[in-house]
Formats: C-alpha cells, sequence, structure tokens
C-alpha cells in the first residue's frame, strides 16, 4: 500500500506489519488497549464506559502527547482486522455505550473490514487528533455516528513547532466541517448519551490563551451547534519538558480566562477540572483487551472530573 491516509500524504511503501511514514505503522491495526473508559466527557462514556480502543502510532507527533509510549514510542500489538471486529464484539458485550476508535486514521481500511465483519449495534465514535485527510473522512461516511476531534491550534506556527504540521490549522478546519456535515446536529438518548454528532474537544495550553479563544470563537461561527469539550489536563510531559514555555503546566488564570470566553459567546458543552492534569489519568497501555486470552477482562478506568461549561 502506497499510503496517502493522512494530510503528511506521505507516499511511502507499508506492508501489513511495518511502514516507513510517520506513523510508522504497517497496515495492519497495532492496539494498545481494548477496555471500558469512564475518562471521556460524560455523554460518550455514559455509566458504563465507553468501549475504547487505543491504536498505536501517529500522524501528528505532538511533543506534548501523554500517549507517547503508543503514539510515537509504537508500544502495542498487532492483530488482524478478524481479531479487531472481534474486540468490537467483546466491548459491546461487555456494555460499552459505544465504540471509541482513537487515533485511527492510518489504520481506517483495515476499520473499515472490521466493520464490515462485524458492525456492533451501539455507536462508533472516531476519536481525532484532527488532522485529517478529506478523502480519508469521507470513506467514514455512514460509518462513524459520532467524531471526537480535537482542535490543537489556530496559530500555523505553533502547529510548526510543537507538531511538526504547520498545516494543521487549515487541515482541522477542513476537517471539522466535513465531520459536522456528515453527523448533522448532536442527538442524545434519554440518559444524555450522545448517538450522533460532533463533540469538538480543545486542550488549553500554557501561554497561548488568545489561540483557544480564536478558535472556541471559529467553532461558534462556523460549527453552530456543536458542542465543545474544554480541556485543563496539559500535563509536561516528552519532548514539550525541552520547549521554553511549554515545560509547565496550565494556571488556574490561564483555564479561567480561556472558560469565561467560551461561556461569554454562548458556547454549549464541558470543561475539564484542572486536577485532571495529572499524569495518573494516562490509561495502562499494557496491552488489556487485546488479545484473545484477555477477551472478556478488562475492567472500567475510573471517573475524571468533567462539568457542564
Amino acid at each position: 500500500m502506497i499510503c496517502t491516509l493522512c494530510p503528511r500524504r506521505c507516499g511511502v511503501e507499508r506492508t501489513p506489519e511495518a511502514g516507513a511514514g510517520i506513523c510508522r505503522m504497517g497496515t495492519l491495526p497495532k492496539i494498545a488497549r481494548a477496555a471500558l473508559h469512564r475518562w471521556e466527557e460524560p455523554c460518550i462514556s455514559g455509566t458504563r464506559g465507553s468501549g475504547t480502543v487505543f491504536f498505536s502510532g501517529c500522524g501528528l507527533r505532538c511533543a506534548f502527547c501523554q500517549n507517547e509510549a503508543i503514539s510515537q514510542r509504537e508500544e502495542g500489538q498487532i492483530v488482524s482486522v478478524e481479531r479487531l471486529s472481534e474486540i468490537f464484539r467483546e466491548l459491546e458485550a461487555q456494555g460499552a455505550h459505544n465504540i471509541n476508535l482513537v487515533t485511527a486514521a492510518h489504520f481506517v481500511p483495515a476499520v473499515i473490514e472490521a466493520l464490515e465483519r462485524y458492525r456492533p449495534s451501539i455507536p462508533i465514535v472516531y476519536n481525532s487528533s484532527g488532522y485529517e485527510s478529506l478523502d480519508t473522512l469521507r470513506r467514514l461516511e455512514g460509518i462513524v455516528d459520532i467524531y471526537l476531534p480535537d482542535f490543537k491550534y489556530i496559530d500555523p506556527d505553533m502547529a510548526a513547532l510543537l507538531s511538526g504540521a504547520r498545516d494543521y490549522p487549515q487541515a482541522a478546519m477542513e476537517a471539522l466541517r466535513e465531520m459536522r456535515c456528515q453527523t448533522g446536529p448532536a442527538v442524545y438518548d434519554e440518559t444524555g448519551v450522545m448517538q450522533r454528532g460532533t463533540l469538538v474537544r480543545h486542550l488549553v495550553l500554557p501561554g497561548l490563551t488568545g489561540d483557544s479563544m480564536r478558535i472556541l470563537t471559529w467553532i461558534r461561527d462556523e460549527l453552530p451547534d456543536t458542542p465543545v469539550s474544554l480541556m485543563g489536563q496539559y500535563t509536561p510531559c516528552g519532548r514539550a519538558l525541552t520547549i521554553p514555555g511549554m515545560n509547565r503546566r496550565v494556571t488556574k488564570k490561564e483555564y479561567a480566562r480561556v472558560l469565561a470566553h467560551m461561556q461569554a459567546i454562548g458556547l454549549d458543552g464541558y470543561r475539564q477540572e484542572l486536577t485532571a492534569a495529572d499524569d495518573a489519568f494516562i490509561p495502562a497501555f499494557d496491552g488489556t483487551g487485546v488479545g484473545t486470552a484477555d477477551a472478556g477482562e478488562a475492567h472500567a478506568d475510573p471517573m475524571p472530573q468533567h462539568r457542564s461549561a
């Protein structure tokens, strides 16, 4: 396979188990964890947890990625497409409210094939960095029920510095418009769990409150009635520890300033407590639920602090 799945458009050969592109993945899914997860927004985790599948590798490679062990150090286990479809079935049987595909852009063909083998009766969530190709997203139309993208930066210089992707803002804006167009407005069941729609996440970064407020205003103007999750969990780690200004956490004053702007412009959604800025909230990427011997043994993680904005 010559890969052009993400905006990097590496154009390199990917074999089933190896690849020389930015993501460094082959075409077969590589997974680090598949389990019920309660650390998402209340409308995603609900009361039973989201059936979250953490894929290894990433085409963005952010300096501050909390999931660096799998996104950049490539930890995880390669599985067949058939096994991936079995994982979906197992998570559904455990009571998951949805199947949550975390950073799956570079495995989209395999994901589609797995869902053709077994389509769960619960919603499919596409949990994304926001750095997506329109061609790839259009392959997912009618397959994905809920898009859960980040919108990380609106400043190309910051995108280049922190993710090596100066084109991130433009790619993300185009991707979010496509996601919203595919799903329409958010739809919830009687318990408040999302069944369809797009929920945009934004992580407040230290010293970048102006960028955050510009992003929130763009969402208000371009994606009407789209809920937002304002996140305060930034924890300095990895290469970010060596970047001046990024080697500290977000202050209460910074987060309060962005939250006040979100409320002032009338955006609905969630806000995350700053207590979530702790590496204790990073899941254990230990292969839970990936191998056939693990089937049915995964346990739900504890609930983080999300509140309505």
